[in-house]
């Protein structure tokens, strides 16, 4: 009889023990994971440009051995300006076009006002050239003079005696790579590049050579930067074109 007492006192033991292993499982089932909160990215303008960085450098400052231009500086109507032509489809750049598409106009001006209100430093500009010096000649005579005959002014008259740019649309041309530059130049030539009418350069670039264009860009391209890099507020006289980016 006592046998059977514990026998069945083991039973009853076992019933209940495995009747709280279940209610332990199905309560830890129960009970989600402890999860790793998602890491906060901060909602600031300096972040949400970032993407900016992988082609223009450092804060849009990027050195002037490759072929992407600088940003930092820029005058912001400027930089505006380039933003809704890549938007809007009067430049055309897969990586940017992509990037833009969908941007309002107050998004693209506040991106363009960070980029011009950052002031840094320019890297050094090296004196090497693979350019002849009669390529050199030409490209500074078109730059500082211009050449009357082929209707084509010179680019300080717009650009500034600095060629550093001018509030509030136009962009400086030094510390600019070679490439970017006679590339640009090119694009107004092929009508490739579009800007808002008149669009003044698109007159200008269809007037000018390859042999031009490669003549100045060779010459911008080794020109030391002036200890103010900073944009003039304005030219000594009026624009030599209409420029549909400038206000009237």
């Amino acid at each position: 009889m006592r046998h059977r007492l514990r026998v069945a006192a083991t039973a009853l033991l076992c019933v209940l023990v495995s009747g709280l292993i279940s209610v332990a499982s199905l309560a830890n089932a129960a009970t989600p994971a402890a999860t790793v909160p998602p890491a906060t990215v901060p909602d600031t303008i300096e972040q949400r440009v970032a993407a900016c960085i992988a082609c223009h450098g450092r804060e849009g400052a990027t050195t002037n051995a490759g072929y992407f231009p600088r940003l930092a500086g820029k005058p912001a109507g400027y930089l505006f300006n380039q933003l809704v032509s890549f938007r809007d489809g009067r430049r055309f750049n897969s990586d940017m076009t992509y990037m833009v598409q969908h941007l309002s106009d107050a998004y693209l001006r506040e991106m363009a006002e960070y980029f011009a209100g950052l002031q840094l430093p320019y890297p050094p500009i090296s004196a090497l050239s693979d350019a002849t010096p009669e390529q050199l000649q030409r490209g500074r005579k078109l730059v500082l003079e211009g050449d009357a005959a082929r209707g084509v002014p010179a680019c300080v008259q717009c650009h500034g005696a600095a060629l550093t740019g001018v509030q509030p649309a136009i962009p400086g041309l030094l510390g600019l790579p070679r490439l970017y530059v006679s590339s640009q130049l090119g694009a107004w030539l092929t009508n490739e590049r579009h800007a808002l009418a008149p669009d003044c350069m698109a007159d200008i670039g269809r007037r000018m050579t390859t042999a031009d264009i490669n003549a100045v860009a060779g010459w911008l391209a080794v020109q030391p930067m002036p200890a103010d890099t900073r944009p003039v507020a304005s030219l000594p006289a009026p624009l030599p074109v209409r420029c549909g980016g400038m206000p009237k």
